[in-house]
């Protein structure tokens, strides 16, 4: 048998509505910073690409995204760092049932109505299939807990219904689909009996407990940004670009590779008041630009 390689890595075509951004800036490496996250909107700082394979011009390129740093955000120099991750939706758990024609099948019910409305697209059938719910500590909303998730298999619309049964252990209130329903009925797992334990269920959560459900589309990564006065190109126009220095005022005049202005400079001597004697030699950069020291004026004299 002949043994075949096979790729493992699929560019995720990710909308920036399943994004969030946040960022926490800091002016110097010696300086921690304010250690609050501010967030961005995702819409405004990532940038879809479009696939040039496709002629219509309609097609998301996969996994490629470029950054639109608003000067109003990014304006000040020092590190930015931006964490970009799944959106999270927050919520909790209407009730952990079972459903009328399946008992055997054991689920999460969710409210649409205690949903953020603009996650409603997200809780329709089968949109959350392949979500992350992690859990949030029963009697706390603040602390989730640590290194515990789920993965819904399936959601669908559902209803409650009231079911006579003869075990009187079992609950009375059952489930069936529904589409005209604000609930939503979701599988996960594990949610099965292991063959080690038979008679214990894996922990999938609790009545009115605090969950965030999240996609897996992409990992979550960080990127930090540094904003300078200058970077390479500016640098090289004082070691490599045209300069000029009038003798008449002292003007020393330094520019870019287009030839045209990037700083101005004042040059003059500190003398002895007594003795007349140069002590320094200064060079204090203009305030304003005297536009008679272009390049083609002086190149033109």
């Amino acid at each position: 048998m002949a043994n075949g390689t096979y790729g493992t890595i699929r560019p995720a075509d990710v909308s920036t509505d399943d994004v969030e951004i946040f960022m926490h800036y800091t002016p110097s490496r010696s300086s921690a910073g304010n250690q609050d996250l501010v967030k961005l909107d995702a819409g405004i700082i990532l940038q879809q690409v479009i696939n040039p394979n496709n002629i219509n011009n309609n097609e998301i390129f996969g996994g490629m995204y470029t950054l639109n740093l608003p000067s109003s955000t990014f304006g000040a120099k020092g590190y930015y760092t931006l964490y970009i991750k799944p959106i999270e939706i927050r919520t909790r758990i209407v009730d952990c049932g079972v459903l009328s024609a399946l008992p055997n099948i054991k689920g999460l019910v969710f409210d649409t109505a205690a949903v953020d409305s603009k996650f409603l697209s997200k809780l329709q059938n089968g949109n959350l299939t392949g979500y992350r719910i992690e859990y949030l500590e029963s009697d706390s909303a603040s602390n989730k807990v640590p290194n515990f998730f789920r993965i819904i298999t399936s959601n669908n619309k559902a209803e409650p219904v009231n079911q006579n049964l003869t075990n009187t252990n079992q609950k009375a209130i059952r489930y069936r689909f529904n589409d005209n329903s604000s609930l939503v009925f979701a599988t996960v797992t594990p949610s099965s009996v292991s063959n080690v334990k038979p008679n214990v269920l894996p922990f999938i959560g609790e009545p009115n407990q605090s969950v965030i459900i999240t996609n897996t589309f992409f990992n979550p990564i960080m990127i930090e940004i540094e904003m300078v006065e200058h970077d390479i190109e500016t640098l090289a126009y004082g070691i490599f670009g045209p300069q000029s220095k009038s003798l008449e005022d002292g003007v020393y005049t330094i520019y870019n590779f287009d030839e045209e202005i990037f700083k101005q400079y004042n040059l003059f001597e500190i003398k002895d008041q007594f003795t007349g004697k140069p002590l320094f030699e200064v060079r204090e950069q203009k305030t304003s630009i005297d536009f008679f020291k272009t390049w083609d004026t002086i190149t033109n004299v």
